[in-house]
């Protein structure tokens, strides 16, 4: 590796870390507040920041072919068109030769073993 292009690329990776570690620790302690906006803000919101910070300092990705960015693009796009496709049905508690478990169906920190049924 040459000089020119180690400064190309120069990153702190500890720098990266720590901010990830941060973030970690504001995912984990966000949903101890049990307020269901904030723990959807901290679960889904700061994965993909984290997501996309690994995605660029520790893959690289801006450095790949043009094409590779829009791969993950339109596979991320695919991956919410299907599931917004299929939510509607799975998320029903009854349906065509479909019924909910009960172990499923129960509210967190109620919900039983598979072996009390």
């Amino acid at each position: 590796m040459t000089e020119s292009h180690a400064d190309e690329h120069d990153i702190n990776y500890v720098k990266i870390w720590g901010i990830l570690v941060a973030l970690l620790a504001v995912s984990v302690i966000g949903p101890m507040f049990e307020i269901r906006v904030l723990t959807l803000l901290t679960a889904f919101g700061i994965a993909i920041v984290k997501a996309y910070l690994v995605a660029k300092n520790f893959m690289h990705i801006d450095n790949r072919p043009r094409f590779v960015p829009y791969l993950i693009l339109t596979t991320l796009l695919l991956m919410f068109l299907f599931y917004a496709g299929v939510a509607p049905d799975v998320n029903q508690a009854k349906g065509q030769g479909w019924e909910k478990p009960a172990w499923l169906a129960a509210p967190a920190g109620e919900a039983k073993s598979h072996n009390e049924h």
